[in-house]
């Protein structure tokens, strides 16, 4: 859509505003709009609603992601008495301007109806703190005075927009400075932009002034936790896995709001009163568990879905009865997703949720969420469900755990970068610092150990239980080349460093992983990265042929070992593998020189004529860790172009 009105820039500018502070709007919460007058390309002028596209984040939203609707068509649907959700949805998109812009927000029609050019609207804790406490109407009329319309909790829609216009009919409010939702948040209008945010920041510091004196946040010191093992982590998200029906990304939280409230003596009937606002609950389920009775958590869901789900028998492929938040005196906090981000998502929803549900208590005579039936109402609203529909199916390896040595550079790299793309959590250890920035997001975590130092190893085996929940794949990928040196004038010291880091660090870290690895829900995958030179080594390299070697009988003797416990051990014989730091652009021009040949020559000299990439062997690798080989194990495999000292 070109030619956009200047009032849409000043929306995106304000919108960011809001959406960057986390105490008002979490992960694609939040709305904004602004009516406009648009010339189309036959030249005839349109009022418009440019509304927040459906899932897009406030915080870095761009003109990009907001829908244009016709507004005179919106105003149509409102006079319809009723309009079911399905019905909503397809009107609004035939509404559209674009066909190219995002599904208009559910509240596309409430937008509309505000006599208002602009609007802004979000979940400030504040807001739902007053909102959420016994008498909450009365006590936000109370403190942001008559300017301000109160009206009662309806399921964002076509029903919020009637009940808001309902509101209004009954006593116009064209003096208004704002609007609250009970249980759903603050809205603000003005003429422009500027002027809904100046209002929405006038009257978030009347409700936090309020707060402050008559329901200061909590400041007792909280006690430290007790401590949990590695193997009680993995056997808690084996088991949330299990419930769930699929891998789950699990994060540990022990900081000091966590410590706080998981120390409360009321903590198990707090907890059930209900989510901030139940737009919350699609990532955090109406209650979380307390303890780690994870089965008891399902049973007790299962029995209330039951109970109130009034077309169980259509929604019953739904049902995913796992806790998404854990809360236990010993391990604090552990938030799950199906992926490191939503695990992320659900940690920042619940830090916020804390402190409310503990100022509203413990202050302002209690707190009161929806109650049960209404938030699963909400959890499997037809909307909600159809957007987690349209994210498409996850791969085959959504939700697992991968640890990557040698992660920093080359083969190693390369696995993890591809294990990444797969939608897997990746620990990637080495001993350069590279190793922390090779990757952004919250899927990756780089971790700077030495794979020779114990400690180290089970540091960062700690690291990443704490951060992702256990370990279902190993990718062996450290090591070194070692000088190039015959046997004769090879000494002591070349020979340990060489066998130290390929196959003593490697034993030692089989050993640490094993029990997480046997508590993987889809059973361990572990793909150790060998060589060619096992088969068919080459002069001046005995200390790390040898290693090689050795490192694939150690293998091999694991895929026995193992295969009892679901431990699936393969090996990738790499060869002419030219983009690692293995091998520097010295060694092979000398090399080449050595075959007399050119060194492109040489980097092809396979049966197949064929360059072999780290990302080539990254490729078998994920092959090996997804369902490819799902009945192979103790294989070896070369990725070599073909070699004929081999076949």
């Amino acid at each position: 859509m070109t030619n956009l009105p200047a009032a849409v820039d000043e929306c995106v500018q304000y919108s960011r505003l809001i959406g960057s502070d986390p105490a008002l709007v979490l992960h694609g919460g939040g709305n904004s709009s602004v009516k406009a007058r648009w010339r189309d390309i036959t030249g005839r002028e349109v009022d418009v609603l440019f509304v927040k596209g459906s899932g897009c984040e406030m915080s870095t939203i761009r003109a990009a992601d907001f829908a244009p609707l016709a507004l005179g068509r919106l105003h149509e649907l409102l006079d319809l008495e009723s309009l079911n959700d399905t019905q909503m949805m397809r009107e609004l998109a035939a509404a559209s301007l674009d066909p190219d812009a995002p599904r208009p927000s559910v509240e596309s029609l409430l937008h509309a109806f505000l006599p208002f050019d602009a609007v802004q609207h979000s979940h400030a804790d504040a807001i739902v703190t007053l909102t959420n406490a016994v008498d909450g109407e009365r006590i936000v009329e109370d403190v942001l005075g008559t300017g301000v319309v109160v009206v009662p909790y309806v399921m964002p829609g076509f029903d919020l927009a009637r009940e808001v216009r309902r509101v209004w009919k009954e006593q116009p409010h064209v003096e208004a400075r704002g609007m609250v939702l009970m249980k759903h948040g603050l809205v603000t209008f003005g003429a422009t932009s500027r002027e809904a945010y100046e209002q929405h920041v006038e009257l978030l510091r009347l409700a936090e002034a309020w707060l402050q004196e008559h329901a200061p946040p909590p400041e007792r010191e909280p006690a430290p936790l007790p401590g949990v093992s590695l193997d009680e982590l993995a056997d808690l998200r084996r088991d949330v896995s299990r419930v769930a029906g699929r891998p789950l990304v699990l994060q540990r939280h022990t900081d000091d709001v966590v410590r706080r409230f998981v120390a409360r003596p009321d903590i198990s009937a707090l907890t059930t009163k209900g989510p901030l606002t139940p737009d919350h609950v699609i990532r955090t389920k109406p209650a979380p568990l307390v303890g780690r009775d994870v089965d008891a958590f399902a049973d007790s869901y299962s029995a209330y879905f039951d109970e109130h789900s009034p077309r169980l028998d259509t929604r019953l492929e739904m049902l995913d009865p796992a806790p998404r938040v854990i809360l236990d005196p010993e391990i604090g906090m552990v938030t799950a997703g199906s992926s490191a981000h939503e695990a992320q998502v659900v940690a920042d929803i619940y830090h916020h949720t804390m402190p409310v549900l503990e100022r509203a208590e413990d202050h302002l005579g209690g707190y009161v969420g929806l109650p049960p039936e209404r938030l699963f109402e909400v959890e499997y609203w037809e909307l909600e469900q159809a957007k987690l529909r349209r994210a498409g199916d996850p791969s085959a390896l959504a939700g697992t755990v991968a640890l990557v040595t040698g992660a920093a550079s080359g083969i190693g790299r390369a696995c993890a970068e591809a294990l990444l793309a797969c939608g897997v959590a990746v620990a990637g250890v080495d001993l350069s610092a590279e190793v922390e920035t090779c990757f952004a997001g919250p899927a990756w975590k780089g971790v700077v150990a030495d794979v020779t130092d114990a400690e180290a190893i089970h540091a960062a085996l700690t690291e990443t239980v704490e951060s992702f929940g256990g370990v279902d794949i190993a990718i062996v990928s450290a090591g070194i080349f070692g000088p190039s040196t015959p046997i004769a004038k090879l000494t002591d010291d070349e020979w340990r460093s060489v066998l130290s880091i390929n196959v003593d660090s490697v034993a030692r870290l089989l050993r640490e992983l094993h029990p997480l690895l046997s508590r993987s829900t889809i059973g361990g995958r572990v793909v150790v990265i060998g060589s060619r030179n096992v088969a068919a080594p080459g002069p001046g390299v005995a200390a790390y042929s040898a290693s090689k070697a050795a490192l694939t009988q150690l293998s091999r003797v694991a895929a026995l070992e193992w295969a009892g416990d679901g431990i699936r051990v393969n090996l990738v014989h790499p060869d002419g593998v030219f983009d690692t730091r293995l091998r520097t652009p010295e060694m092979i021009a000398a090399r080449a020189r050595e075959y007399g040949v050119d060194v492109e020559t040489y980097r092809r000299r396979n049966l197949l004529r064929t360059e072999v990439t780290s990302a080539d062997v990254a490729r078998a690798v994920v092959a090996l860790c997804d369902d490819t080989f799902a009945r192979t194990t103790g294989a070896q495999i070369p990725i070599d172009g073909g070699n004929e000292r081999v076949v």
